[in-house]
């Protein structure tokens, strides 16, 4: 006996195992509350778009939306016949394109969606839900950059286990004595890496081994963000070019300008700006300009946050051309361009009216320029 098919949507090919997924956070994500799948599923769709929404309907949250990945997977049709049936599809109620702003502060990143129903909803429904989105993702705590899923750069060590415990060496010592026991043959030198062994006396007694402290080494001293400042001064403009010892001596005036909360650029645009042709003492004239243009402390009450709390966007995007815009001025998923020229058949035209409008226009201008 045959297994009927229990959706009137095509047969598409069978989902491999190797599907490529999209980026964490980004492709197919199922919208709620669809109805379980049935025989009567995108039955009033045209031919092609039932095969396409046959294949989207039964792929994992996560996988890819791009239409170059869905027309790899689907041979039967192009990259302009899938795009095509993806806008068909948004007017039709399964899937809205949308993008978000994830992270805060420098790790801030869009990340782009594609909401999927398999249950056709009508514009209202989808307004509400991405609203829905929209305030949580408002009310959801800032993540941590390690929570954005994101690889760690080329350039990060790789994480290694501490190495394990080794158990310490065999002395060939009693336990308690530290005397080496008499066994009757002579003991075979050990050579111990980095440590010279002492010499002794012939009648000595043997000493203790202590263990030797390696030299420390001279951490080199990090330099200030002042001093880094005044030094690529000369990089920039050789007019102001300081050797070490200029720098350290302007390191402390230049320091005060950011203890009173201008950034490296400002005190930069400060020292650099109107320079004349000429500089003879760049240490004079820094100095005089650290002095007489110092920027005002501002009190800490009126101060904004350093990190301001970050605003969670939501905007949905044309599922045509991708223009972004709030959900209610992109009804169907479409911009306004892109609705009439879907709803045109793929040409614009020019309406009725406006044409008569014209011609009578012309009529009224040929009647005034006709001779008496």
């Amino acid at each position: 006996m045959a297994t009927q098919h229990p959706s009137s949507a095509l047969h598409a090919p069978a989902l491999s195992a190797a599907y490529p997924m999209a980026k964490p956070g980004y492709g197919k994500r199922s919208a709620p509350d669809q109805l379980p799948r049935a025989r009567h599923d995108f039955a009033l769709l045209p031919t092609r778009e039932r095969y396409v929404a046959g294949f989207v309907d039964h792929l994992p949250d996560g996988a890819a939306m791009s239409v170059k990945t869905l027309a790899k997977q689907l041979p039967l049709y192009g990259q302009q016949a899938i795009s095509t049936a993806l806008t068909a599809l948004s007017v039709a109620g399964h899937l809205r394109r949308v993008r978000c702003a994830v992270g805060a502060g420098e790790e801030t990143r869009w990340v782009f969606r594609t909401f999927w129903s398999r249950t056709a909803r009508d514009n209202e429904w989808w307004n509400a839900y991405l609203a829905t989105e929209k305030a949580a993702l408002a009310a959801a705590p800032v993540p941590a950059p390690s929570d954005l899923d994101t690889p760690p750069p080329p350039w990060a060590p790789a994480e290694e286990p501490p190495p394990p415990a080794s158990e310490p060496p065999d002395t060939g010592q009693a336990p308690g004595t530290g005397q080496v026991p008499d066994t009757g043959q002579a003991a075979e030198p050990t050579a111990v890496p980095h440590q010279r062994t002492p010499v002794q006396a012939p009648d000595a007694e043997p000493a203790s081994p202590v263990p030797r402290t390696p030299p420390e080494t001279p951490h080199a001293v990090e330099a200030s963000p002042a001093y880094l400042a005044l030094a690529r001064l000369g990089r920039d403009d050789h007019r102001l070019a300081l050797s070490a010892d200029d720098c350290a001596a302007l390191e402390g005036q230049a320091a005060e300008w950011l203890a009173r909360g201008v950034s490296v650029d400002y005190l930069t645009s400060a020292l650099t700006a109107g320079l004349p042709a000429q500089v003879d003492s760049p240490l004079g004239f820094l100095r005089r300009r650290l002095t007489d243009k110092i920027p005002p402390r501002l009190t800490t009450e009126n101060t904004r946050p350093a990190t301001p709390a970050p605003t969670r966007r939501l905007l949905m995007e044309c599922t045509d051309c991708g223009r972004p815009g709030q959900p209610e001025a992109l009804p169907d998923g479409l911009c306004r361009p892109c609705r009439d020229t879907h709803s045109s058949g793929g040409e614009v035209s020019t309406p009725a009216a406006e044409v008569a409008d014209v011609k009578a226009r012309m009529s009224n201008l040929r009647d005034l320029l006709r001779p008496v």
